[in-house]
């Protein structure tokens, strides 16, 4: 049964630290800040604890999936380019064997076509692409049902 026991981390990759001043007619006018504030607001609001972690160091978001099943039961990831290229990072989030669901706050399907490919296909739950921050409430409705199962 979900609860509060139930421990959400969400994972921000390159560039997310930039929300605010990063093409807001793309990303939106939000700073990180102020997303994960709502995240969380989200997730209390569904009985989820929540947990944030942003990097734009390959090598140390690899570090943190791999320690994520100390730390969470599910994941919300926003890898950010790393997205459409990074190999490690999908094998990282494969070996941390907990469920994921993959957010864009862009529609990265209707971008550019290199945006249209994502490494992480056919590992996550579930791509949440083009909801803005609305993806992220779904993710959390997602990741919770996964964990009532």
């Amino acid at each position: 049964m979900a609860g509060a026991h139930n421990r959400i981390e969400v994972l921000h990759g390159v560039n997310l630290n930039t929300l605010g001043r990063r093409d807001p007619a793309i990303y939106g006018t939000a700073t990180l800040g102020s997303l994960e504030i709502q995240i969380k607001r989200w997730a209390q609001e569904m009985g989820l604890g929540s947990t944030f972690f942003q990097s734009n160091h390959e090598a140390e978001f690899i570090e943190h999936l791999h320690r994520l099943p100390e730390m969470a039961d599910a994941a919300i990831i926003n890898a950010g380019a790393w997205t459409h290229y990074s190999w490690a990072i999908r094998d990282a989030a494969e070996v941390a064997a907990i469920p994921l669901v993959e957010v864009h706050l862009s529609d990265i399907h209707a971008r550019e076509p290199w945006r249209a490919r994502s490494v992480f296909d056919g590992l996550v739950v579930a791509q949440i692409s083009g909801r803005g921050a609305d993806g992220y409430r779904e993710a959390l409705s997602v990741l919770k049902r996964e964990l009532e199962v």
